[in-house]
C-alpha cells in the first residue's frame, strides 16, 4: 500500500483527544485506530503487535542481521491522535494534483483560499501532489502522516528481507497533543534503546532541541453585589482576570515570538463576576528563564492579591516536559545518522529547535533517547494543514536507509 493510501485511511478515523482529562487516552476514539493499526501490523507479520491498557500500539521487528549482529534496538514512534483547536471529525481530504503556485480553494462556500502569499512554505511544493482539507477540519498530518510513513517502513522491510536491521520497535502512541503521550508508555515493554519520533513538519527537519514547558491555571474569585450598590464592595473576577492578562509582556507571546524565543500563550479565558479563569501554556528554551516565566505568574497573582485581597487569585502550575538536548548529547548518533540518511537521499537536513511538544522530550527524560524526525506535516492544527506526497516518499525513502545504520556487525556502522 502506498504510505498516502495508508495517510488518506488514518485520517477518516477521528482521534481528536482532548485536554483537562486524567484518564489515558482521554478519549474513546482514539481506540479506533489503535485497533486498526496493530491488526494492521499483525497482517504485515508483526507477530507480537498489540494495544495496551491505555491505547499503546507496540510491536517488534526481530533482527534480521546474520548471527554476531544484533545491532542497536530502534525504536520509531508518532501519535495517533490530533490537535484539539479545529475539528477532527468528518475530514473530508483532496489531493491537488501537481501544485501550480497559484491560490487553492480549500471551500468555495466559506471564502477559505490557502495561497503562498501567506502560506509561503507552499512555494516549496511546485509540481507536487498536496493534501489538502476542505476548510472545515484540520487534515490530521500532525501525526498520521509520520503513521503511515512508520507503517509504510515496515511494510518495505518485510517483504524486502534482503535489506539488513537489527531489531525495530514500533510504537503509535494516545494523547501527545494534550501533553500526556508519555505518561503511560511502557518503556520495559517497548524494548528499544535508541528512538525517534516522526512528529517534525517541513522535510529535512531534525530536531533535538526543545521547548521547557508547563500549563498554568489562574482562577479568581470575585464577590457578586447589585451594581447600583458596588462601591467598595463588588470585585469582578472577569475584570481581575483581564487585568492579569494584561500585567504580562505584550511582545512575548506566540504570535511575537520564533526561534528560541519563549512566550506565554493565553489558551483559554472564561469568566462572569463571580468567578473566571485562564489557561496559559509557558514555553521557554532556557531552563533558567523558564523557570523566571513561572516565577512571574506567581508575582503577578500577588500582587492581585495584595490589592483584592488574599486568595482571590489563585495560581497552579505543572510542568509538562523539558530540553531534550542534555539527554540527546551523550547519544548524538541518533542525530548523526539521521542527518547521513537524509543526505542519502537528497534531503537538507534542517536542525531547528522544536518550538512545541513532542513525545520524545518525555521519553528521553524517561530514559529513552529519542530525537524527532519530520513527517512532512505543515500549518498543521489548523484548516489550512496540509502534506507533499513527494515528501511522504521521501521520509519513507529516508526511514529505510536510516535503520540500516543501527545494524551493528554486518558491515554497518554500529
Amino acid at each position: 500500500m502506498r504510505v498516502e493510501e495508508r495517510f488518506l485511511r488514518y485520517v477518516a478515523v477521528n482521534t481528536q483527544s482532548a485536554a483537562g482529562r486524567e484518564q489515558i487516552p482521554s478519549t474513546e476514539c482514539q481506540w479506533d485506530l489503535a485497533r486498526l493499526l496493530a491488526e494492521e501490523l499483525r497482517s504485515l507479520g508483526v507477530e507480537d503487535a498489540r494495544v495496551d491498557g491505555h491505547c499503546y500500539v507496540m510491536g517488534t521487528l526481530p533482527s534480521n542481521l546474520p548471527e554476531g549482529g544484533e545491532g542497536v534496538a530502534l525504536g520509531l514512534i508518532a501519535h495517533m491522535d490530533i490537535a484539539t483547536e479545529t475539528s477532527g471529525a468528518g475530514v473530508r481530504p483532496r489531493i491537488v494534483k501537481d501544485y501550480d503556485g497559484g491560490t487553492i480553494v480549500l471551500n468555495e462556500a466559506l471564502g477559505m483560499t490557502m495561497g503562498p502569499d501567506v502560506y509561503e512554505s507552499l512555494n516549496k511544493h511546485l509540481g507536487e501532489d498536496l493534501i489538502v482539507t476542505d476548510g472545515t477540519t484540520l487534515l490530521g498530518a500532525d501525526n498520521k502522516a509520520g503513521v503511515a510513513e512508520i507503517m509504510t517502513l515496515v511494510e518495505y522491510l518485510q517483504t524486502h528481507p534482503e535489506v539488513p536491521h537489527g531489531k525495530l520497535c514500533i510504537g503509535f502512541t494516545p494523547d501527545e497533543e494534550v501533553g500526556h503521550g508519555a505518561n503511560a508508555f511502557d518503556i520495559a515493554a517497548f524494548g528499544a534503546a535508541l528512538a525517534y519520533t516522526v512528529d517534525g513538519g517541513e522535510l529535512g527537519e531534525l530536531e533535538y532541541e526543545n521547548f521547557n514547558a508547563a500549563a498554568a491555571e489562574v482562577e479568581v474569585t470575585g464577590n457578586v453585589i447589585h451594581p447600583g450598590y458596588a462601591k467598595n464592595k463588588m470585585k469582578n473576577a472577569a475584570l481581575i482576570a483581564a487585568r492579569f492578562q494584561a500585567m504580562l509582556p505584550e511582545g512575548e507571546t506566540p504570535a511575537h515570538t520564533e526561534g528560541y524565543e519563549g512566550f506565554y500563550h493565553l489558551q483559554k479565558m472564561e469568566g462572569d463576576i463571580a468567578h473566571a479563569r485562564l489557561s496559559y501554556i509557558i514555553r521557554d528554551h532556557d531552563r533558567t528563564c523558564f523557570e523566571a516565566r513561572k516565577a512571574f505568574l506567581g508575582e503577578v497573582r500577588d500582587r492581585l492579591n495584595a490589592q483584592y485581597g488574599p486568595d482571590t487569585v489563585r495560581l497552579t502550575v505543572r510542568d509538562s516536559y523539558f530540553n531534550m538536548k542534555e539527554q540527546i548529547l551523550p547519544h548524538m548518533e541518533l542525530i548523526d545518522k539521521a542527518r547521513e540518511a537524509m543526505e542519502e537521499e537528497g534531503i537538507t537536513p534542517l536542525a531547528v529547535p522544536v518550538r512545541g511538544g513532542t513525545d520524545g522530550a518525555r521519553l528521553s527524560y524517561m530514559g529513552l533517547p529519542c530525537p524527532n524526525l519530520c513527517c512532512g506535516a505543515l500549518n498543521t492544527h489548523g484548516p489550512y494543514e496540509y502534506c507533499s506526497i513527494q515528501d511522504m516518499e521521501k521520509i519513507v525513502a529516508m526511514l529505510i536507509r536510516l535503520v540500516q545504520k543501527f545494524g551493528g556487525k554486518n558491515g554497518r556502522e554500529a
